[in-house]
């Protein structure tokens, strides 16, 4: 039975000739990979500009009639050393002042910003002699911007049905009156999932800077380990939590099929990677915690009410409170006499009071408690649900750093339990955590 293999490349695996040349290599030397996903040239160790991030420079200093003709000057030069190192035999300068007279001519923000995957797909296509299929024309968004699934799954079947070796630009595709329509940023992770799960891929590679997920932030913990595989659920809290490798929303088609998702270091292309699953065989990798991940700036709002378990629909009344105001929960955790709601500190620093005395009037609280600068921590593990001598583990790591616990919550999912500390505690907290179970 043929194996295919997706492979998409960000920015930092395609951002100068050198990278096109590391990318050369990989997929001639692995004849499995069939179709391959571009993304615009990054940065390298933040030594240069992303193009995309010029793109959208240069459109705003237009958009506001500022100089924007220098910033297009970098963009272009960036193209023409890769096409001009690699001897490409491409008109890309042509492709260049045609996307500036366009810009000029008052084109939609979002057609600008993606000329980067456009121009890095067509040179790459050219050099490594596939063929090359434009994304307009095989991923479709419906008239509120949204992906139409069925639509583009339909379309891709058709377009790539009997052929292999082709390059797709990633980040983007059309509406249907033709415009381009973008993803999020780092969406090209998203066209790279949507092909693999039409052609049905046994495997979708992303080929980035990093050899896989870290069991921790690098920046806390002195070299983490790497996590060699992980379930998709396991992946989404960490990456809800901060640990960002892969776009959360590139996970969705590929679990859907069960396609596994591998995450490759373009720098050091004989590394595994992270290989990222639904299902592990438990008996194979028995570790009780994959991953931690956490971010700071939290609020928690704590509402007091003797006897609250009496008093039928007190959550949702609390809750109201901050759906009004378009804030989203991050968490909500109970007790007998007080249940507490968490949002991220920016969506409320300047109404706080406000929200406090609408809570007591709400809900008709005794008190209102608010805690501030508060960091939330994740540790992630499938098999968290089955020990309970986790928790001890847990509280007894941080106690015996000193550190006060200001919030306990495990998600229906069981597979996470969050602690919440004082934001000045957090990689302290991390590091116990890492240390005791790692």
């Amino acid at each position: 039975m043929k194996v295919i293999k997706v492979a998409k490349f960000g920015g930092t695996s395609l951002a100068d000739a050198n990278q096109f040349k590391k990318v050369y290599d990989i997929i001639k030397h692995d004849t499995l990979i069939k179709y391959v996903i571009a993304s615009a040239p990054g940065s390298i160790n933040n030594k240069n500009n992303k193009i995309t991030d010029l793109l959208y420079l240069c459109y705003e200093n237009k958009k506001n009639n500022t100089s924007y003709k220098e910033i297009f000057a970098q963009i272009s030069e960036i193209f023409n050393n890769i096409v001009d190192t690699l001897k490409i035999d491409i008109k890309i300068q042509n492709e260049l002042e045609q996307i500036l007279l366009e810009l000029q001519d008052g084109c939609s923000k979002d057609y600008f910003v993606s000329r980067g995957e456009y121009l890095n797909s067509i040179i790459l296509s050219k050099y490594l002699d596939f063929k090359y299929i434009d994304a307009k024309d095989i991923i479709f968004f419906d008239d509120n911007g949204v992906l139409d699934a069925n639509k583009t799954n339909t379309q891709i079947c058709n377009a790539l049905k009997g052929i292999e070796n082709v390059v797709v630009p990633g980040f983007y595709g059309s509406m249907f009156n033709g415009r381009i329509k973008t993803f999020t940023r780092g969406g090209s992770d998203i066209t790279g999932a949507i092909v693999a799960k039409a052609v049905n891929a046994d495997v979708y590679e992303n080929w980035t800077d990093v050899s896989g997920f870290l069991m921790a932030d690098p920046r806390i913990i002195k070299k983490p380990k790497k996590i060699e595989v992980i379930t998709y659920r396991e992946l989404r809290e960490l990456a809800y939590m901060g640990a960002t490798v892969l776009h959360d929303e590139a996970v969705f088609p590929a679990r859907q099929s069960n396609i596994p998702i591998n995450i490759r270091n373009t720098n050091f292309p004989l590394d595994c990677g992270t290989l990222i699953v639904d299902q592990i065989n438990d008996k194979e990798d028995p570790k009780i915690i994959t991953g931690i991940a956490g971010k700071k700036e939290y609020t928690i709002f704590s509402i007091c009410k003797e006897n609250m378990a009496a008093s039928v629909g007190i959550i949702k009344r609390a809750l109201e409170v901050f759906e009004a105001r378009k804030i989203i929960i991050e968490h909500v955790p109970t007790g007998i006499d007080k249940f507490s709601v968490v949002v991220a500190s920016k969506n409320v620093n300047q109404i706080e009071n406000q929200i406090s005395d609408e809570l007591k009037l709400r809900c008709k609280a005794e008190n209102i408690e608010v805690s501030n600068n508060i960091a939330l921590i994740a540790s992630v593990g499938r098999h968290i649900k089955n020990k309970s001598s986790i928790f001890k583990r847990l509280f007894g790591a941080l106690e015996k750093e000193n550190i006060d616990i200001k919030l306990i919550s495990q998600g229906l999912s069981e597979i996470n339990v969050i602690i919440g500390v004082d934001n000045k505690n957090f990689e302290k907290s991390i590091t116990a955590i890492y240390n005791e179970f790692v």
